[in-house]
């Protein structure tokens, strides 16, 4: 889940950013009338921006909401597959999500994005950052406790800096996110137990849960090297993200599984929960606190999600708990932490933020 921190920076990209210019006297009635014709000769240039709304809810109560959402999107998963199939339970997760998304864009007026070159690349992210991770944890929490697949969770910023130090060379490392990277890693072998074997973990389960936890940040370079400036709104772009996703797994569960003889209560409303709520919801109220607070806020969501997810796990599935894990667990949180700083620079470029 903590990639969709990283969806949300690359989609703040997304809208149109047209750098501060001094219009001459004389086109600044053409252009507020290029913005509405009615008011061309009453509005006014320097006329201050209307007020923004201000949200029913307090940023801090939605940041609790969402990594609460988050954390125990884990848990619904474990639930979920203990009477569907993982392609299923996906399936029905990205249908929900896609739900709630599409109703939000109805409510909006927000069409989806057009281009046949933008629905390609957008056919892309879906298989990244949907499709393929939320798969692989499912299969994974078939022989891993959700509490492990929380966890392993969190690495997505270490393999986010990897990746993105290859795939962008303004994005040099600094002394102290190669520190954190290490020690990541270090926390990563701490929850796995490397000195005793990695005695008692499915190797198979786990390596799906890590791969996931890749796939995220793969998606997002991707879609920051393609769409990065594309001119359709996040809402847009997510929503057909979605939709992909949905159509992908739409197509593969049918070829894998088999349709269920009975519907558990329990099980298939953990499914609608996880994708109503840990999809859908999540995603829109992550987006209006990238858009309040800025990313480096909204980002710190992502500390919390594995400790929300332990806390569930051990506490409403009773899953057991060795010291090693909480231990790892804070260790690879202190290393993903360390990995997400930057050194302040200096510029001149008044277009940069």
């Amino acid at each position: 889940m903590c990639y969709e921190v990283e969806r949300a920076r690359v989609s703040t990209m997304s809208p149109v950013r047209t750098p501060r210019a001094t219009l001459p006297a004389t086109s600044a009635t053409s252009a507020t009338s290029a913005t509405s014709a009615t008011s061309a000769t009453s509005a006014s240039v320097d006329a201050p921006p209307a007020p923004a709304r201000r949200p029913a809810l307090d940023w801090r109560i939605r940041f609790a909401a969402l990594a609460l959402i988050w954390g125990f999107s884990f848990l619904l998963i474990k639930v979920g597959t203990e009477a569907y199939a993982p392609f299923q339970v996906t399936l029905g997760r990205l249908l929900f999500g896609t739900a709630v998304l599409a109703a939000a864009m109805a409510v909006k007026r927000v069409g989806l994005p057009r281009g046949a070159r933008t629905w390609g690349h957008l056919a892309v992210a879906a298989f990244f950052l949907n499709a393929l991770p939320f798969s692989l944890f499912a299969y994974s929490e078939l022989t891993i406790p959700s509490t492990l697949a929380g966890i392993c969770n969190a690495t997505s910023p270490l393999w986010g800096m990897v990746l993105s130090v290859v795939a962008f060379s303004e994005d040099r490392p600094t002394r102290r996110r190669v520190a954190g990277l290490g020690i990541g890693f270090i926390g990563v072998l701490t929850v796995l137990g490397a000195w005793q074997g990695f005695s008692g973990l499915d190797f198979g389960g786990t390596a799906m849960a890590l791969l996931a936890s890749l796939s995220y940040p793969v998606g997002w370079i991707y879609l920051r090297r393609t769409l990065g400036g594309s001119g359709n709104s996040a809402l847009s772009m997510t929503g057909a993200q979605l939709l992909l996703g949905t159509v992908q797994l739409a197509v593969v569960t049918p070829l894998f599984t088999t349709m269920p003889s009975s519907f558990p209560v329990v099980p298939l409303l953990a499914v609608v929960a996880l994708g109503a709520l840990g999809t859908g919801l999540a995603m829109l109220v992550q987006y209006d606190l990238v858009a309040e607070v800025g990313p480096t806020t909204a980002q710190m969501v992502t500390y919390f999600i594995p400790v929300i997810a332990t806390v569930a796990g051990v506490t409403l599935l009773g899953e057991h708990l060795s010291w090693n894990t909480p231990v790892g667990a804070l260790i690879v949180l202190a290393g993903a932490a360390l990995t997400q700083s930057r050194t302040r620079t200096r510029s001149t470029d008044p277009n940069r933020n």
